[in-house]
This record gives structure tokens, C-alpha cells and sequence, in this order.
């Protein structure tokens, strides 16, 4: 197998590995409130949320670290700290039952992820410079799949194991039983099958010197060798379509089940069309990214954040399979953006592409958690087909500042 795509294949196993994990907390905090660790919603909530803003306000430091050494130990160390912190806080919940002995290791798990996100995105557009965008699309789909299949993983798991499976596997070996109860020996062992991801990460990433000597290579090879700049106007203007898309595009995500829920579909019903916008944002990344690496990439992003816009405004008025397409058309166009925004980022600093992978990760990550506290206030003011109405015009809004945008140099 070709060097490059080994190195691009393991940062996407990463990352699907990575997000199978990241998705099974709030499963396992569900379950564990159920009767093994009785929270409440605000500490289920704490939990997920400091989470989440762990592994958002991470990434650009990772990234710095990243664009300094090229990241070999930095991936493969980040996956392996999320998971065994992800394991320690499941060990420390059944063993101990008590509500912070579990939230710190939690918490500081998803700072693995920080680490983990900008080396990935970093390789994946290194692995073949004319193909980054697709090659971004490609790993940012194997985390969406991730974080599809955690849920359900979890959900399986915990529903049909053994409840004693260490204690049972201690004894027959020999050794007291471990005292892991309540049918979370399976998500513990599901630890193990990490390692191949972490494995593949460390022995693909270019060590340090090869990483030099490539980033030394494209320097020389940029225009009179150029000190670069930070383009501050070009950034900014990437802030303001990333506040824009991510209060409305991943904020407004968590409101689809509620919105047909108030029209009187049933779980099952609101659950499937929930998950249509998720699939069709995930794999219109790759069209969008091949796209991307034959034409004008702003122009691309600017189609697909305006195209979204009427699905998106006519999303409340519509029942039936009709809605389905346009729930379908709101995420598979608005998030077709995603990987163009942070392959974006990276064009406007080349030489910097995992500090550009960080910051613009991590704000898009910060803006999509705000942007659900945001829509949920709004909706409760004006309801909640009006506030996709509003979405609409703030996505539109977002994809003509796209064009604002310098034009990015081809490989």
C-alpha cells in the first residue's frame, strides 16, 4: 500500500475510533443514572458539556504541537488517553459510585480528542495535497460514522451482556473477581479493540524529521520564500461564516426530532428522520470535497450553504416523505461545508495547517454547543418554525460571505 494513503487510512480509523467513544457518554451516563450512579439532568448535562468544551478549547494548542512536530505520538497518545480515561471514569462509576470520581476522568478524556483532530486533519490533507478537500470529506465522514455507531454500540452492549463477564473472566484465570458489575464489562473490554487504531496512527505519521524536511520542502517551493502571514481580514470572515453556519446548521440539528415530535410523529419517526439529515451531511462531504478539488472551493461553499437555505425555511411547513427530502437536502447541502471550512482555514496559512485545523475545529465545535442553547432560548420566544425560517437566512448569509474569502493556490 502507498505511504500516503496508509497515512490518510489511519488517521481515518483514528477518528472513527475516536468518535465511537466520544458518542457513547451520554448512553452510558443514561444507563448509569438508571440505577447504578443516580445523577441528575443537570450533572448529566455538566458532564457532557464540560466534555465537550474540553475537547473544543484543546485543539488549537494540539495543533501548534502538531505543525512543530508532525504529531506521530501526539495522535496515537491522544486516542489512547481519550479511551483509557473513557475506561478509568467507567471503572471508577461502577466501582466506586460516586458522582466525581467518574467526572473527572469523563471530563478530561475528550482532551485526547483535542489532540487527536487537528493531527488528523493535518495528515489527511498532507497524504495527497491535490485531493485535500476530499481527502478532509473522507475523514470527517469516518467521524460522523463514529459518532453514529457509538450510540447504538453502547446501547447493544450494555442491553445484552453479561453482567458479570470480568468477574466470571477473574475467577477462571485465578484472580479475584474485579467487582465491575451491572453489564459494563463489555464497554470496558470494548477498549481493547482501540488498539489496532492506535497501532496504525503511530507507525504511519511521519516522525518529527520526515515531517521537517516535508514542511522545509514546501516552503521552499512557495513564492521567493515569503515569510507567511496570518491573512487577519481572511479569518475573521471564516469566524463569521462558522458563528453563522454553526448557531444555525449544528445548533438547529438537535431541534429536528422536536419539531416533528410537535406535529405528533412517533419516536420511531422523528428518530429516522433525525438520522436522514445526519447520513446525507456525512456523505455529501465527499461530493462537495471532490468538488472542491476541481473548482473555485469558495465558490462551492457558497453554493452549498445557499442551497441549503429553502430547505431549510420550508422544513416546519411539510409532513410526510416530503419532509424527509428536505430534512435530506438541509443537511446533506449545509453540511457538505464542513470539511471546505476547515480545508479553507488551512489554505489561508499552508504552513501552519494543524494550528489552522485546531482553531477553526475547535470553533466550530464551541459554536455548534452554543448555537443549540441559543435556538432552544429563541425557539421558546417565537416557536420553533419560525426560528428554522431564521436559520435559513443566517446559512444564506453565511454562504455569500464565502466569496469574501481569498481565492486559495493550487497545489
Amino acid at each position: 500500500m502507498p505511504r500516503h494513503i496508509r497515512l490518510l487510512w489511519s488517521v481515518c480509523f483514528g477518528h472513527l475510533t475516536n468518535d465511537i467513544f466520544a458518542s457513547m457518554t451520554p448512553v452510558l451516563l443514561t444507563f448509569l443514572a438508571a440505577g447504578i450512579l443516580p445523577m441528575s439532568n443537570i450533572q448529566i448535562g455538566l458532564a457532557v458539556s464540560m466534555a465537550q468544551l474540553l475537547g473544543a478549547i484543546s485543539q488549537p494548542w494540539f495543533g501548534i504541537r502538531a505543525d512543530r512536530t508532525g504529531g506521530r505520538l501526539l495522535g496515537a497518545l491522544g486516542l489512547a488517553f481519550h479511551v483509557g480515561l473513557f475506561t478509568i471514569g467507567v471503572i471508577m462509576a461502577a466501582a466506586t459510585r460516586h458522582y466525581w470520581l467518574m467526572f473527572i476522568p469523563i471530563v478530561l478524556a475528550p482532551i485526547g480528542s483535542g489532540a487527536l483532530h487537528p493531527v488528523g486533519a493535518l495528515h489527511a490533507a498532507e497524504a495527497l495535497p491535490r485531493r485535500s478537500a476530499f481527502n478532509m470529506a473522507l475523514f470527517f465522514l469516518m467521524g460522523q460514522t463514529g459518532l453514529a455507531l457509538g450510540p447504538a454500540i453502547a446501547g447493544i452492549l450494555l442491553e445484552w451482556a453479561n453482567p458479570d463477564l470480568l468477574g466470571q473472566m477473574g475467577r477462571s484465570v485465578g484472580i479475584a473477581a474485579f467487582g465491575i458489575q451491572d453489564n459494563l464489562s463489555p464497554i470496558i473490554l470494548l477498549s481493547l479493540f482501540s488498539l489496532p487504531a492506535i497501532f496504525l496512527m503511530a507507525s504511519s505519521i511521519p516522525r518529527g524529521h520526515e515531517h521537517h524536511a516535508a514542511q522545509s520542502k514546501r516552503k521552499s517551493e512557495r513564492e521567493n520564500g515569503a515569510t507567511e502571514k496570518l491573512p487577519l481580514f481572511a479569518f475573521l470572515v471564516l469566524g463569521l461564516i462558522v458563528l453563522l453556519r454553526g448557531l444555525g446548521q449544528q445548533g438547529s440539528v438537535a431541534f429536528v426530532p422536536v419539531l416533528f415530535e410537535q406535529k405528533g410523529w412517533d419516536p420511531a419517526a422523528y428518530g429516522a428522520i433525525t438520522s436522514s439529515y445526519w447520513i446525507a451531511s456525512a456523505i455529501s462531504g465527499l461530493v462537495f470535497g471532490r468538488l472542491a478539488d476541481r473548482f473555485d472551493r469558495r465558490l462551492v461553499m457558497m453554493l452549498s450553504m445557499l442551497f441549503s437555505a429553502p430547505a431549510f425555511f420550508l422544513l416546519p411547513a411539510h409532513e410526510g416523505a416530503f419532509a424527509f427530502v428536505l430534512a435530506i437536502a438541509a443537511g446533506g447541502l449545509s453540511g457538505g461545508a464542513h470539511s471546505l471550512i476547515v480545508v479553507m482555514a488551512q489554505d489561508l496559512i499552508p504552513m501552519r495547517k494543524g494550528f489552522a485545523s485546531g482553531a477553526i475545529l475547535g470553533f466550530i465545535f464551541a459554536t455548534g454547543a452554543i448555537g443549540s442553547l441559543a435556538i432552544g432560548f429563541i425557539s421558546d420566544q417565537i416557536g420553533l418554525a419560525l426560528t428554522f425560517q431564521i436559520v435559513a437566512v443566517m446559512i444564506a448569509v453565511a454562504g455569500a460571505l464565502s466569496l469574501l474569502l481569498p481565492r486559495p493556490e493550487r497545489p
